[in-house]
């Protein structure tokens, strides 16, 4: 089943230790079909450089095992419950990467002081409240607490992410830490410029209407 979705979950899977986002077997990545609304997600606790299309979990809305004889993520039912809330997703991340956890650990958000942020976020990245593993707890804080961004950090957790697909949640992800860095050196340095509210969102604008090919 889902042949085509199977191989792009597995590739973009593979891009989170690429990237330096996770370490050993921690961390995933979900799509969910638009037409039969069933979601492709990494199995649990499988090393990166062993997944192929073919041992990617295939589970419907309410988490039923649909095609795959591996377990699904232990995150899954945070996947769904994002899902089933946000028709408008179509992919998902959780990573636990270094300097974007480092702010999660502390529970503060990332500010809007450098003009990537503004750009591919729109503001700050937001800080949900702490939430237990397992059920459904962690998805209804995304939820909560994401807003308009695509990405989220987890008190004393991680990162999530969404798009529009798994390559545009992969891509936050990217750029969640890598701006998270970015941010972490600045504050080592000073005390960070804000960048005015109005400009904030100027920039995100022009970036969404005019950046990459149309």
């Amino acid at each position: 089943m889902l042949e085509k979705l199977r191989r792009e979950v597995c590739r973009w899977n593979q891009e989170l230790p690429r990237n330096g986002l996770v370490a050993w077997t921690s961390g995933n990545v979900s799509a969910r079909d638009a037409k039969t609304g069933l979601i492709v997600i990494k199995p649990s606790g499988v090393v990166y450089e062993a997944l192929t299309p073919e041992n990617m979990v295939v589970v419907d809305a309410d988490g039923k095992r649909i095609e795959g004889k591996l377990n699904p993520s232990v995150d899954t039912p945070t996947h769904l419950y994002i899902y089933k809330n946000r028709p408008d997703v179509g992919g998902i991340v959780h990573t636990h990467s270094n300097f974007a956890t480092a702010f999660a650990a502390v529970g503060k958000p990332i500010p809007a002081i450098l003009t990537a942020i503004c750009d591919e976020f729109g503001g700050e990245i937001p800080v949900g409240k702490f939430a237990p593993i397992g059920g459904e707890e962690i998805g209804r804080e995304v939820v909560r607490a994401i807003g308009a961004s695509p990405a989220i950090l987890m008190q004393n957790h991680g990162v999530f992410t969404v798009g529009k697909d798994a390559g545009a949640a992969v891509k936050a992800a990217v750029m969640v830490e890598d701006i998270a860095r970015t941010v972490f050196y600045a504050m080592q340095l000073g005390r960070p410029i804000a960048i005015p509210k109005e400009m904030v969102a100027q920039l995100h604008k022009r970036y969404t209407d005019k950046y990459g090919q149309k």
